[in-house]
């Protein structure tokens, strides 16, 4: 009888137990023995009616002769299963029986594998094997009190430690930065999430995105909430600059540097050339200065670097850098002109660099020149002359006559005597970047102002994001120099780009410490752009929408000659926006107009403007077939004016309608393939041909439209005055009767205002 599956063979302990219903019945005496497993079983005789197994009941083919134990697995973990017995329990043969799944795979069968064994025996040895009784078969099986059956998985007899949660040693806490980092980067490195540093950014009003870079400073303050700490440990400049020590005996005098300043058409440039003795202003467009032009002057007094400086309100910047570089300003004013707001803003320059003023009074020997008015107008602005007991020098000159030049360079001299002027020439070499300019075949080109120590030939320089090494250098006068002293101007060649004017330069031990400084700054630059950008709020884009998709904007892509002047333009330019329409500027180059300017202003819809450049041979054919408008000028104000009227035609023309005449229908003639002709008189003004026209009916409008002939008898004319009759012809309209009034009129279209 088989058992539930899992289980082994079951040995009954009573008839009806083990016959398992009533109606089944032991097998008859002499039934033959069937071998089940290798254990001898006999028939069950069947019932009456034939048994079939169900789910719950099972049906009893056979009994085995033999009793078999029901062997309970042993649960607990301390015992473990005894093994099988050895030959000594059965005396000097064993046999090996295997645990089977039956046929039916409900439950198991034993298995005699050691007939297989004793028949491979056979062959080779070929003698005759013993015969098993069934005492023996009996003892075999209540001996093994066990059947491996699998067993539960055991569990270890010791539990294992759960995860400890760590907190971050206080002195590892520590973020080291450089200038800034991003609020993505800053929540892994402290383990916080992203969202949540993006909320205590909202909370110190800055709103920020997850790629954003923020400053090292609001970096620290969150961290600070966090437990953290946060250290600078940037890249310093100073690191890869020489070290000098300043020692007074290495000091020597050098020449004062000398910046001329005053309003537009002051005679500044003409003063210099005197001094100079030469003709610079004859070769500038319009008469004006729009560079800042640096030379060095010998005099009886010794050598003098001068600044020419512009002008125009465009260049503020230009006379601001002036300013800063300078030891002495001489502020020039035309003695028929007085004080003006370019006169103004020189001094609020010159005070704001703290240098002294010597003031020039120009242009005595035109007529109507008045020294009184303009020394009264200059003590205005506190600076009040000597003889007026001021601390002002003041000296009336003529750059025409030259007159008391000398005396004026005598008062430079004088003064740059007070100041003590020295330097160390044996120093490496820190300078300033005057003008900077592209020129074709000599490439960047810097006017650079030693201020102290030796510039040489070979040097390593650097300044801003460029870097290079001194290739040649050129003096005020074009001449080749190997080496340029403190207080002395040169044109340096060998930059990797066209510096910025007014940022420093300086010569580092090689050019591998150049390009690593240069990189620096470029890299702070791009950060600063990115953290800089400015996003519309919710607000701004409801207003936009509202107001008609706000002002209207004209793209501008600038390249001048030089750098100082790019930046001017770019200034002057951005000046114009108003609330109609507001420029943007979309790159400030210099050099000459190229094909990427052009493909670059096409793409943004956008205009090109030169100053003191030409386009290159393709860029005039690339601005034609990008049809992009590019302009050019040689004049500030110039430029200025054609800016302001391209962002005037930007603006949508104000129309006004302009009436012309009456005529009133007196009659109506229908004219083949024209339609119907009002036969009509002129009661006031003029019918003009062409103009648009409005029929009135009963002082009602009924039909307005354009006026499609107009003739007097069978003539066409331009226009019939008041008083004359003529014929008159409406397209599209031929419900035509007396008494009908037609008014002319035209519409006139008028330009709009920036303000």
């Amino acid at each position: 009888m088989q058992g539930r599956p899992g289980q082994g063979p079951v040995r009954p302990s009573s008839p009806l137990q083990a016959t398992g219903s009533p109606s089944s019945q032991p097998a008859a005496p002499g039934a033959p023995t069937i071998m089940v497993g290798g254990i001898p079983h006999a028939p069950v005789a069947p019932g009456a009616a034939p048994a079939r197994p169900t789910a719950t009941q099972a049906v009893v083919i056979s009994r085995p002769l033999i009793q078999v134990r029901r062997v309970t697995p042993t649960t607990t973990q301390a015992k473990q299963y005894p093994m099988a017995p050895g030959r000594t329990a059965l005396g000097t043969e064993k046999r090996e029986y295997k645990v089977v799944p039956d046929h039916l795979g409900r439950g198991r069968e034993l298995v005699d594998v050691s007939k297989n064994k004793e028949r491979g025996q056979r062959k080779r040895t070929g003698g005759e094997t013993t015969s098993v009784s069934k005492q023996e078969l009996s003892d075999m099986v209540w001996g093994r009190v066990a059947i491996p059956i699998r067993g539960k998985k055991k569990k270890p007899t010791k539990k294992g430690a759960k995860t400890q949660i760590t907190q971050m040693a206080e002195e590892k806490k520590v973020i080291k930065l450089q200038e800034g980092i991003s609020v993505s980067d800053l929540g892994q490195r402290m383990g916080v999430r992203t969202a949540d540093i993006i909320k205590k950014l909202m909370g110190m009003q800055k709103m920020a995105t997850a790629n954003q870079v923020i400053d090292a400073a609001t970096a620290e303050l969150i961290a600070v909430d966090y437990g953290w700490k946060v250290e600078r440990v940037g890249f310093e400049v100073e690191d890869y600059l020489p070290e000098v020590v300043a020692r007074p005996e290495d000091e020597r005098p050098r020449p004062p540097v000398v910046t001329i300043m005053g309003h537009v058409d002051h005679g500044k440039t003409s003063l210099l050339d005197a001094i100079r003795q030469a003709n610079v202003a004859s070769g500038e467009a319009g008469g004006i200065t729009q560079h800042i032009g640096a030379y060095s002057v010998t005099t009886s007094r010794g050598d003098v670097t001068f600044l020419d400086t512009p002008g125009h309100e465009a260049f503020t910047s230009m006379r601001a850098r002036g300013a800063n570089v300078t030891d002495i300003v001489v502020l020039v004013v035309a003695a028929d002109d007085g004080v003006m707001p370019q006169t103004v803003e020189a001094i609020k320059h010159a005070k704001q660099a703290e240098v002294p003023i010597v003031v020039a009074i120009n242009k005595i020997d035109v007529p109507g020149a008045n020294l009184d008015r303009v020394k009264k107008d200059l003590a205005n602005h506190e600076l009040t002359p000597e003889e007026w007991g001021g601390d002002t020098i003041m000296v009336p000159v003529s750059a025409k006559t030259k007159q008391n030049l000398d005396l004026l360079l005598e008062n430079l001299a004088l003064q740059a005597e007070v100041l003590e002027l020295t330097a160390n020439p044996t120093r490496p070499s820190v300078g300033a970047i005057v003008e900077a300019k592209l020129e074709r075949g000599r490439g960047p080109v810097a006017t650079v102002l030693v201020q102290e120590g030796t510039l040489k030939l070979g040097d390593a320089i650097v300044t801003g994001t460029h870097y290079g090494r001194v290739r040649a250098m050129n003096n005020s006068r074009g001449e080749q120099v190997k080496e340029v002293k403190p207080g002395y101007c040169a044109e340096v060649v060998g930059l990797s780009g066209v510096p910025t004017a007014g940022d420093a330069i300086n010569v580092v031990s090689d050019e591998k410490a150049a390009k690593q400084i240069a990189e620096h700054r470029g890299m702070k630059e791009r950060q600063s752009e990115l953290s800089n950008v400015s996003r519309e709020s919710l607000e701004q884009l409801f207003a936009k929408t509202k107001a008609g998709g706000g002002p209207k904007e004209l793209r501008v892509v600038i390249k001048a000659d030089v750098q100082g002047s790019a930046e001017a333009v770019r200034q002057a330019v951005e000046k114009l926006s108003t609330h109609k329409v507001r420029t943007e500027i979309i790159q400030t180059g210099v050099g000459a107009i190229t094909e990427t300017d052009v493909m670059r202003a096409g793409a943004s819809k956008g205009l090109v403007v030169g100053f003191n450049v030409k386009p290159e041979s393709g860029a005039e054919a690339a601005a034609k077939a990008q049809e992009v408008k590019l302009q050019t000028y040689s004049i500030i104000y110039e430029l200025i004016d054609g800016v302001r009227t391209r962002m005037e035609e930007l603006l949508e023309p104000i129309r006004t309608e302009r009436k012309l005449g009456r005529a009133e229908v007196r009659n109506t003639f229908n004219v083949p393939r024209l339609g119907t002709i009002a036969g009509a008189a002129v009661l006031d003004g003029v019918i003009k041909r062409g103009s648009l026209v409005r029929l009135m009916r009963e002082n009602k409008q009924l039909f307005a439209g354009k006026m499609a002939s107009l003739r007097r008898f069978k003539d066409d004319v331009k226009e019939v005055a008041q008083g004359f009759e003529c014929g008159i012809g409406i397209e599209n309209f031929n419900d035509l009767k007396p008494g009908d009034i037609i008014e002319a009129y035209e519409i006139e279209e008028t330009r709009q205002s920036l303000n």
